[in-house]
């Protein structure tokens, strides 16, 4: 009887855990449509999940996305990485937000040459016309500096 609860407790812990976010047999770990264990929405992720930011995982891009009036996050996008400007190019990386709208991932990404971001929502797609070199999104899209990532 006893095995039979740590096995039920294993699977348990281990369905909570995929439910989370999206781990594949190499590791990579991606926020997923639906998802709702990420947090601190709009803050510049890279704060803490960046080498020797403790127990968090390290992400390679990460943000949020908002609806177009920037009062709420939206949690129907996809953000998708280009090799050239406005969506154009190769598609090299595609992330979706979560439940809280935010995106990420620790995969690996090249941005040799820059990647563009283009965010596609259930109605609209906005692209960057200017490329990035890094995937620490909220870090300029900040509200302040620029303005939040949007979409609807």
């Amino acid at each position: 009887m006893k095995l039979k609860s740590i096995t039920l407790f294993a699977l348990i812990l281990m369905l909570a855990t995929m439910q989370s976010c999206s781990e594949d047999e190499y590791g990579i770990t991606n926020s997923t449509t639906g998802s709702n264990d990420s947090h601190n929405v709009g803050r510049n992720c890279m704060d803490c999940h960046k080498p020797g930011g403790g127990e968090a995982p390290v992400w390679k891009v990460a943000g949020t996305v908002y609806n177009e009036a920037l009062t709420a996050t939206n949690s129907n996008a996809t953000v998708k990485l280009y090799t050239g400007p406005d969506g154009t190019g190769t598609l090299k990386y595609t992330l979706h937000a979560d439940a809280k709208g935010n995106f990420y991932t620790n995969e690996n990404v090249d941005f040799t040459g820059g990647l563009y971001p283009s965010v596609t929502g259930s109605t609209s797609t906005n692209s960057m016309s200017s490329s990035i070199t890094s995937g620490a999104c909220n870090s300029c899209h900040d509200g302040v500096s620029r303005t939040r990532i949007w979409i609807n």
